[in-house]
């Protein structure tokens, strides 16, 4: 069900973060499972109580997009966000509670809460005017330029999305090509086509003899599925618009040769009948748009056409090279209609460029692969090799390796920094090599080797049933549209982090799947935050509130909770780490009983560092640490400068970024604003330095020069007038090379 809240005045995040808890001693009294109107109503409540849990601003407004309750009561309502009516993409979130509509925890995408200004800079007739350009094909249409928030990176900048429509240059492919430009500065952001294809030579048919459930019409049967929401198979006849559903007159479908034009036909209706029982059986999903309908599968599309897509509502299929080798095998078919359901599970799918693409790509990857071992026939019996069947290079090579993903020459089989910022198609590696793992285990398997990352551990596998079901519930409860492998703005949002939730949710904190996830990650170079697994005499640790804001020469306290999980109280001794210069940190009682409390006060001196820090608060028994966050805010004072002298370092092909928060200085910023830095560094030709402004839009300083030179001690004169003053500024520093490293020792602001 859809319904929208607004929380039209948020002007404080209260409420606490959201951290595991140890389950109570006592059996708690069983609780009725809500329906899903409950479930939506009690987290539209705890929104709007809890707005910190969501990472909220004033002025938004939300819509529970899709709503699931397992079988224990525990309900998962996935929302879309709007920013001052504005459409927020990556805003996304989801809200967990139990049976009793307590929260659990939240999915959230978003790295700190909106605080941009809505009005562009950039006029629609020009942003129209940058996704034309871009178009490389033949255009025919395109839709009219749209303002909304891009927060596909965790931070919301204000954009315009421009699609066009028409022909990719082999004047065969539909295109939909989605234009994203700032609407501040008018810079390219990226841009994504919704037409998600694999491209390849067929090899024949491909799936044997198998039986096709058909529509009896007087004495004519047609291919129309009736068990599986009526999806029929149809031939295009080598053209590009019309469609003839396949019919015959005995019920005897194909020869198994490309010369029948129903031998393609049978491969697809298979497919798309293997695909939706392989979810409704499995993972107890109504087809792939979750709703009964059947998928249309489309035959013999265009001329000599070496590509298979889903366009969001329909699978198609070329006739590959000489229209002799059409590519309907069954993972190339579960693979694009898994697509399909991508796109229906998580609220605009997963973002379709960086990491968030390539966990898309993994995901179709997982279940073409999933569906193949389903479907466990002696023509094409499951394997981890994807598109093995089309020959896409004309070597009788796979397109791509689970086991392996390097053997393709392109693919990531390890995480790395620049993971982000290949094809979609080879971002998708570190996932599918993780799935591997995870099912198969590293080392020599009877699907071939999986090499580990540097020197992580072996992995023994937990069996590919077990790791469909952890993949599945990541994705149905779990993912965001800009869920990564790694992130620096919001490690939470990840897809590490979202497996062992599934991990969780399905076997058990800490049990051997849960154990395995993290394995299997770290061996394709993937680290996190994870909870630690408990420990004898274990016990846990949280912070409420777990955001503080604080102006110079003002306290607040943290009430800080520790609990009991297992075995003997233990003493617990209390520190607290990541505290900003000028900022003091003292608890109440330094050394606790598991399950007493202590306050936290806070308090900045009135020449603290202002900016945006990450209190941690550390637990230490004989035993085990345990860990809480605070994010603190440290406002400047009353003017129009303002400075951070906290070092921040900068490793290797990293991003860093240091806040001064400026506060009380009215109006706009001065066109001759300064912004002194002094960066220690022993190459600053591998630096790009920018100043980003509270609403998103970055000013260059410094882009990679000064060659082998040491650090960095500079004014810059920036013209910020257009911007306004009060808010966060950051100063952003990117090392983009290997070998060197430094840190950011100090940097001001005079406005």
């Amino acid at each position: 069900m859809k319904r929208s809240l607004a929380l039209a005045g948020v002007t404080a995040l209260v409420g606490s973060a959201l951290v595991a808890t140890a389950a109570s001693t006592s059996a708690a009294p069983s609780q009725p499972q809500p329906t899903e109107a409950q479930a939506v109503s009690r987290s539209d409540s705890l929104i709007s109580t809890r707005p910190a849990a969501i990472v909220a601003a004033g002025g938004e407004s939300y819509t529970a997009y899709r709503t699931k309750v397992d079988a224990d009561g525990d309900a998962h309502v996935r929302y879309t966000r709007t920013y001052r009516g504005l459409r927020v993409y990556g805003g996304d979130f989801v809200v967990h509670t139990d049976a009793s509509g307590a929260l659990t925890g939240t999915s959230v995408g978003l790295a700190a809460p909106l605080t941009l200004a809505t009005t562009p800079k950039v006029t629609g007739a020009t942003a129209l005017s940058a996704a034309k350009a871009r178009f490389e094909g033949t255009r025919t249409a395109n839709d009219q330029p749209e303002l909304f928030v891009d927060a596909s990176t965790g931070r919301g900048r204000l954009a315009w999305e421009t699609v066009i429509h028409g022909w990719a240059p082999d004047k065969q492919t539909p295109s939909h090509l989605h234009v994203i430009t700032d609407a501040i500065t008018g810079a390219h952001i990226g841009e994504y086509d919704e037409i998600e294809a694999v491209a390849g030579t067929g090899a024949g048919v491909y799936s044997g003899t198998v039986a096709v459930e058909t529509t009896l019409s007087g004495s004519t049967y047609s291919m129309i599925d009736p068990l599986r929401g009526n999806g029929r198979t149809c031939d295009m006849n080598n053209g590009t618009s019309t469609c003839t559903t396949f019919t015959d007159a005995d019920n005897t479908w194909g020869t198994g040769a490309t010369t029948s034009r129903q031998s393609a036909a049978v491969d697809a209706h298979f497919g798309a009948a293997t695909t939706f029982d392989y979810f409704k059986n499995v993972h107890g999903r109504n087809g792939i748009f979750g709703d009964g309908r059947g998928v249309p599968s489309r035959v013999h599309y265009g001329n000599a056409y070496v590509n298979a897509f889903w366009d969001g509502s329909q699978m198609t299929y070329g006739d590959g090279s000489g229209n002799a080798k059409p590519l309907v095998s069954l993972d190339v078919a579960g693979h694009e209609m898994a697509h399909g359901v991508t796109e229906n599970v998580v609220s605009g799918g997963l973002t379709y460029s960086g990491e968030s693409g390539g966990l898309n790509e993994a995901t179709s990857d997982i279940f073409g692969t999933a569906v193949e071992f389903y479907a466990d026939t002696t023509s094409d019996p499951g394997d981890y090799d994807i598109g093995e069947k089309i020959d896409i290079r004309g070597t009788g090579a796979p397109l791509r390796y689970m086991y392996n993903p390097t053997l393709d020459g392109s693919s990531h089989g390890c995480w790395s920094t620049s993971t982000n910022s290949v094809d979609v198609h080879y971002s998708s590696g570190p996932g599918n090599h993780f799935f591997f793992n995870l099912a198969e285990g590293t080392g020599a398997t009877a699907y071939g080797t999986s090499p580990v990352c540097g020197n992580a551990p072996a992995v023994t596998g937990i069996g590919r049933e077990k790791a469909e079901k952890i993949w599945y519930r990541a994705l149905d409860v779990y993912f965001t549209s800009n869920t990564r492998y790694v992130s620096g703005t919001t490690p939470a949002n990840t897809s590490r982090a979202y497996t062992l939730s599934a991990a969780t949710d399905l076997y058990g904190l800490c049990s051997t799947e849960y154990k395995t996830v993290q394995a299997a990650w770290t061996a394709v170079n993937v680290a996190g935050n994870d909870l630690e697994c408990p420990v004898t005499n274990d016990f846990s640790v949280a912070a409420d509130p777990a955001t503080v804001t604080l102006d110079p020469g003002t306290s607040a306290t943290v009430t800080v909770t520790t609990a009991s999980v297992n075995g003997e109280a233990q003493t617990i001794d209390l520190t607290a780490s990541g505290v900003p210069a000028g900022v003091t940190a003292v608890f109440s009682a330094p050394s606790v009983t598991a399950g007493e409390t202590s306050t936290l006060t806070l308090t900045a001196s009135e020449d603290a560092d202002s900016g945006q820090y990450t209190v941690v608060v550390t637990g230490t028994s004989p035993v085990t640490v345990r860990r809480a966050n605070v994010a603190l805010t440290v406002n400047g004072l009353p003017g129009c400068s303002g400075g951070n002298t906290s070092d921040v370092a900068i490793p290797d092909n990293t991003t860093v970024e240091s806040t001064v928060v400026i506060n009380g200085c009215a109006g706009n910023a001065s066109a001759s604003s300064t912004v002194e830095v002094h960066i220690v560094h022993t190459y600053v030709g591998d630096l790009a330095v920018s100043l980003v402004a509270p609403d998103g839009t970055v000013h260059p300083l410094r882009s990679r020069s000064g060659g082998s030179a040491d650090n960095i001690d500079a004014t810059y004169t920036v013209n910020l007038s257009a911007e306004v003053a009060d808010g966060a500024w950051k100063l952003r520093v990117q090392d983009a090379a290997n070998l060197d490293t430094g840190y950011l020792n100090s940097w001001s602001l005079n406005l």
